[in-house]
């Protein structure tokens, strides 16, 4: 009995020292500032992950392998995208659950905090238990007053002490499996991390080695290059830049002319078939243009990111309109991939757009996407539907949406057009696509 007493003493005491010992952090740092640390830490996680030479070295290694073969390169490009987007999605819900079991560490330090002075008396009370027992009745029976009053105390003392102590050793328990759980994630991250560290130095190395397809001399694109920027300040908006663009400059006006052929093509393969079903695919990733017109590729579209749809088509804009395209929150450095197949017919800055791309889908559909750091896409370039075109930018203001305000996150805009009128997108997307609307 003696023996169990002073292990139950000895947990209650230790457990007081315990937690008198827990850093009150939540006293010396704001919400905010714990927030902005976690954020700070786990961009320290990312930053520092660098792919090795050695590994560059076997990256370059498997792309040349490929010997150039246009089906192979394509498809190695389209699955490698693939991968980067789901590790993206994994990243951005691990560092989700990494915030909340932050804010919940957070939360259980300011309760222990103010708690200070409950450890204090639980931890005095134990101190004089400990220094002062009781007296034995059987060594001193004169002391059997004595006894009776400290077995008084202690029945009322006791139970208050010990609902304390349990309630203090419940909550470090949960702190500790708190801790152990933010180092697993941590570890994930990590691991995810490195991953997509890999994937994206290979589609570097796969777009440099599709570049090498459309290369053309360096005077010519200079030339074109000078003639596009020329256009863009000159447009007096979207419709009348993709005119002047796919009129007056030679590679977009082939874009068109490629466009435009596939169309008529495919309208007369769907015409030469009677009771036609849905396509169910895109095509075969070797294909030199779109193997299913875009009016038929409802419901097979894959998005361009991974991300959150922040506002979608038709959504009230804030000023007294409604939105033409829709909007996507990412990850700072998302990679982008084109939604459709089709010609390059822009690619470039312009005006509060930033960095836009627009592709001529044939049949008189245009697909534009803006907001992006950097576009990796030459003009004149037939792009598949989920190869990567760009890469987003860091967190700032990103939208060609005018209502829109700085958000924590790079927004991705994306607009399709038909005949130069905005249409909704919603219809063209593929049923897997799993991003969900957000305020």
């Amino acid at each position: 009995m003696a023996v169990s007493r002073r292990r139950s003493t000895a947990l209650w005491l230790a457990v007081a020292l315990f937690a008198a010992a827990v850093p009150a952090r939540a006293q010396d740092l704001s919400e905010t500032a714990e927030a902005e640390a976690r954020r700070a830490e786990l961009a320290e996680i990312e930053a520092g992950i660098a792919v090795s030479n050695e590994r560059v070295a076997e990256l370059k290694a498997e792309v040349e392998a490929l010997d150039q073969d246009r089906a192979k390169l394509s498809r190695t490009l389209l699955d490698t995208n693939r991968r980067v987007q789901e590790l993206e999605t994994q990243i951005a819900g691990t560092e989700r659950r990494l915030a909340a079991l932050g804010e919940n560490e957070t939360a259980l330090r300011a309760s222990l905090s103010e708690r200070r002075e409950v450890l204090a008396e639980v931890l005095a009370a134990l101190q004089r238990i400990g220094h002062r027992p009781p007296p034995a009745i059987l060594v001193r029976p004169e002391d059997a007053l004595s006894s009776v009053r400290s077995a008084i105390l202690l029945g009322a003392v006791v139970p208050d002490l010990r609902e304390a102590a349990d309630a203090l050793s419940a909550d470090l328990r949960q702190l500790e499996a708190l801790r152990a759980e933010i180092e697993r994630e941590r570890d994930r991250l990590r691991d995810d991390a490195t991953r997509l560290a890999e994937e994206r130095t290979r589609i570097q190395l796969l777009v440099a080695a599709r570049r090498q397809e459309y290369a053309r001399s360096m005077a010519a694109l200079a030339d074109e290059e000078k003639r596009t920027k020329a256009l863009a300040e000159q447009a007096t908006g979207l419709k009348d830049l993709i005119s002047r663009m796919e009129d007056e400059v030679e590679a977009a006006a082939k874009a068109k002319a490629d466009a435009e052929a596939a169309a008529a093509r495919n309208r007369e393969i769907a015409e030469s078939k009677r009771n036609r079903q849905p396509p169910k695919s895109l095509g075969e990733a070797d294909r030199l243009a779109p193997a299913v017109s875009f009016a038929d590729a409802k419901g097979l579209l894959p998005m361009p990111a991974s991300g959150r749809i922040v506002k979608t088509f038709g959504a009230d804009d804030g000023v007294g309109g409604t939105t033409v395209g829709m909007s996507m929150a990412t990850r700072a450095g998302a990679q982008v991939s084109s939604p459709a197949d089709g010609w390059v017919v822009y690619a470039g800055p312009f005006r509060s757009y930033g960095e836009l791309l627009i592709i001529n889908a044939g049949d008189g559909y245009h697909v534009l996407l803006a907001g992006m750091d950097e576009i990796d896409v030459q003009l004149g370039q037939f792009v598949l539907a989920g190869e990567p075109v760009a890469t987003m930018a860091s967190p700032k203001l990103a939208s060609a949406d005018p209502a829109d305000i700085v958000s924590t996150q790079p927004v991705l805009y994306i607009e399709f057009r038909k005949d130069g009128s905005s249409i909704d997108p919603a219809p063209w997307w593929a049923d897997s696509s799993d991003e969900k609307v957000g305020g």
